[in-house]
């Protein structure tokens, strides 16, 4: 990803951060500091915004699209999985019938807990 990507203009948001994580499974992921990062196909936060996950907050530091070509095995750590065809099997498991295209995009938000000060 380029600096310039990462300062470019983001869409409006197609959803709210509420909705970001919901997925139980992935909730314990993320408070275990298992799963850093999330796809979505809108985007559901911006950059600084605060998810707060029974009672921890979480602060979103990136959102960028990406396609699911571009998915490495570190993109698959980051969500949680070991592997990007883990990862793959498991959306296709949440969306039954969904073909996974390479060329497909889908937004990434990152995020890290917020620190007690």
């Amino acid at each position: 990803m380029t600096e310039q990507n990462e300062n470019a203009v983001l869409p409006p948001k197609t959803c709210s951060i509420e909705r970001l994580v919901t997925v139980k499974a992935d909730v314990e992921k993320v408070l275990a500091g298992e799963k850093t990062a999330t796809r979505r196909n809108g985007r559901y936060a911006d950059p600084g915004e605060i998810m707060t996950l029974e009672g921890r907050q979480f602060v979103v530091e990136k959102v960028y699209s990406q396609s699911l070509g571009e998915l490495t095995d570190d993109d698959a750590r980051r969500e949680g999985f070991n592997t990007v065809e883990e990862y793959k099997q498991s959306i296709l498991s949440y969306h039954p019938g969904m073909p996974w295209l390479p060329q497909m995009r889908v937004w990434v938000h990152e995020f890290r807990p917020v620190e007690a000060e």
